[in-house]
């Protein structure tokens, strides 16, 4: 069943996720101390429990329970906090900016509209999140003036300003994980169209190792700037690489494309102690090693329903931390006694083996179908070992 919030006014809307936020926020920042055995955790050096972050939501499961819910996060505060500056799908906007975007009205009601790096997005009601619908650069003879006019700045005035009031309460209690949005390839697909991007990773244009090296500038810069606020302990990158089945791309193409530019990405977090929690959805397996090896910490999300995770566990437990592995596609059918059998069997699996190097986490955001009667025993069961 899905449920639609288009028909309540925006300002409803926008106060009733600002009271759930504020308040989901307070008890965090009221929580015990936990930054130090996260940490631990993250570095496989023991955790007497596997931390949490179950805060991975859309606007809309916060619409349809916001006191519910926001009474499940004040008795069970995440360990893990992540925080952005502004919403992945909208980029940062200036206070200068004509026109600026309504993050809640564009992901609760039909809309689209154009990012800061110039991409076009669509959001359908009852959706989760957007999707691209135009690209900036869909030919080669748009690339230089792009890089040239319209390449983001990241050293941009007030480009964090949102976070620091928040990061100044909480980092130095909790474990605090900035993200850098759409990294590279969702970057790179994002500014090219996707069947241009597959058809660029197989034909390797110049062209495309360009625009490539220009986006690790900009996250490298980004990454510098988030090590220099002080209190941030990790930073994601988020890059989907996987369908359900398999890469979307050939191993070779990965390597060849990537591997040497995100192994730059991480040299420069590690350089400023930031850790490294890379995320991508879907198989994601044939290159799990290849992530290890170029610096990743933490793998997230682990998508139970793509990837075998007693493989998972099985070859690479001990070398990297996981996140994730709640499956958010089967969350809303199982019984309150199947989350908790769940929650348990991926404890077993990839937390107790490896010193709680496991953040219990959903493998995507909760979606508001998903009973009460179900979180309510997600968020106990997370906290019973």
């Amino acid at each position: 069943m899905s449920f639609t919030w288009d028909t309540v006014p925006v300002d409803e809307r926008r106060a009733t996720i600002g009271r759930f936020n504020d308040r989901v926020d307070a008890a965090e920042e009221a929580a015990a101390p936990t930054k130090a055995w996260v940490r631990m955790a993250v570095k496989r050096a023991g955790a007497p429990r596997p931390p949490v972050r179950l805060r991975r939501l859309t606007h809309d499961i916060v619409l349809r329970y916001p006191e519910a819910l926001g009474d499940l996060f004040v008795e069970f505060p995440d360990d893990v906090i992540h925080i952005q500056p502004y919403d992945m799908f909208f980029g940062y906007q200036s206070p200068e900016a004509e026109g600026p975007v309504d993050p809640i009205r564009g992901l609760t009601e039909a809309a689209t509209w154009v990012d800061e790096w110039g991409t076009g997005w669509e959001h359908a009601v009852g959706g989760s999140g957007a999707s691209p619908i135009t690209a900036p650069i869909a030919e080669w003879s748009d690339l230089e003036g792009y890089l040239r006019d319209r390449m983001p700045d990241p050293a941009a005035v007030g480009r964090f300003d949102a976070m620091l009031p928040r990061l100044a309460r909480i980092g130095a209690s909790h474990y605090v994980v900035g993200t850098t949005h759409c990294t590279l390839w969702e970057r790179y697909n994002q500014l090219r169209g996707m069947s241009a991007a597959l058809e660029d990773m197989a034909e390797n244009p110049p062209e495309a190792g360009r625009l490539l090296d220009a986006i690790v500038e900009y996250q490298v810069e980004l990454i510098r700037r988030w090590g220099a606020l002080g209190g941030v302990d990790a930073v994601m990158l988020a890059d989907d690489f996987g369908t359900q089945r398999s890469l979307i791309m050939s191993p070779a193409s990965w390597r060849r494309t990537f591997a040497a530019r995100y192994r730059r990405i991480c040299d420069t977090a590690h350089e400023h102690d930031l850790d490294i929690v890379f995320h991508s959805c879907g198989n994601v397996a044939s290159i799990i090693g290849e992530l290890i090896d170029v610096g990743v910490d933490v793998l997230d999300p682990l998508q139970s329903e793509a990837m075998d995770l007693a493989w998972v566990a099985r070859e690479f437990g001990g070398e990297v931390a996981f996140a994730g592995g709640l499956p958010e596609q089967t969350l809303p059918h199982l019984t309150p006694a199947g989350v908790r059998d769940e929650v348990h069997r991926m404890i077993d699996l990839m937390g107790g083996p490896f010193d709680n190097a496991y953040i219990l986490a959903p493998s995507n955001s909760l979606l508001p179908d998903v009973p009460l009667a179900n979180l309510e025993a997600l968020f106990e069961v997370c906290r019973e070992r």
